[in-house]
């Protein structure tokens, strides 16, 4: 993985193109090509642990990289707010996804913890879950105005713990600026990347109960998460300018979370069989899609 991650971040070719805009045909062909290591990688599982483990791994990966699609939603009004140009996008998400990926291995630490030694801790989880997909389907418009409200420059709470430029400096984060004293400020980037860093962290506290209602295995559970993030970046390029298109797409993610919330509330009462719980990811994402494209509506997505 850590190779495939250099290979895509051009380290191994030495290309450095992480300040050129990514075109969609490259993006598309990176996202294929995670898509494909991933479940090479289940293979993998199945050659090593045996059929149920490598059919854990594709039901927790699949869930994980349909969950992601909620991320690109914001990652497109944060980019639209904060004007940031695609070729410095790249860099932003890049630092975004190798921060979430630390982030989201100490929230699954804890998470199976708190499960291994309280089981009480299944309702508040369900909870987040259930919460969540009610977030989905009636809190767009709060989670809007609180991202455009964070990516003011002028009213970010980023500007209570440094200074901000709305002007950029190629693809730096923090710049110091003579005229106020050789101190160090930060570029619009940085406000960026640490938006998208908290709002991964909202996010994750309902991915990681739903993937905790898949498997509680720590291998499983976190290589399902490190192929959906590392591909996450691709996704968003390919997505990015059709996403909101996709107006019902919201409500399949949120009764995807329902189902799963419910699995991991009722797990002592009803066994829910994986195959079962990747055939609801398959159907809620394919009729949410074709829905979508059946009945379109306006494109409300940014120029």
């Amino acid at each position: 993985m850590l190779s495939a991650l250099a290979f895509d971040l051009g380290l191994l070719t030495g290309s450095g193109r992480q300040r050129h805009e990514l075109s969609l045909r490259a993006a598309t062909a990176r996202s294929v090509g995670w898509t494909v290591l991933s479940l090479l990688f289940g293979v993998g599982v199945l050659v090593m642990f045996g059929k149920p483990a490598a059919l854990t791994f594709v039901t927790a990966y699949l869930l994980e990289q349909s969950l992601s699609i909620d991320n690109i939603f914001v990652f497109v009004l944060i980019f639209s707010e904060l004007k940031i140009p695609p070729a410095l996008q790249r860099s932003v998400l890049l630092w975004g996804v190798l921060g979430a990926l630390v982030m989201r291995g100490l929230l699954i630490a804890a998470g199976l913890f708190l499960l291994s030694e309280f089981h009480w801790v299944v309702y508040p989880f369900a909870t987040l879950i259930i919460f969540a997909a009610v977030r989905l389907l009636w809190g767009k418009k709060k989670e809007q105005n609180l991202v455009v409200a964070a990516c003011s420059i002028c009213n970010t709470w980023v500007a209570r713990f440094i200074p901000i430029t709305p002007q950029y400096h190629g693809g730096r984060f923090v710049v110091r600026q003579a005229e106020r004293g050789n101190r160090l400020v930060a570029t619009p980037l940085l406000v960026a990347l640490l938006i998208v860093e908290t709002t991964d962290i909202v996010f994750a506290l309902d991915s990681v109960p739903a993937v905790l209602a898949v498997t509680q295995e720590p291998f499983l559970v976190y290589t399902s998460n490190v192929f959906a993030m590392l591909g996450l970046r691709s996704l968003y390029f390919v997505l990015a300018g059709v996403v909101e298109r996709f107006r019902f797409l919201r409500v399949g993610l949120a009764s995807i979370l329902i189902f799963f919330g419910a699995r991991l509330l009722l797990g002592d009462i009803i066994e829910v069989p994986t195959a079962v719980s990747l055939g609801v990811i398959a159907v809620a994402l394919t009729l949410s899609i074709a829905v979508s494209i059946k009945w379109p509506g306006a494109s409300t997505s940014p120029a």
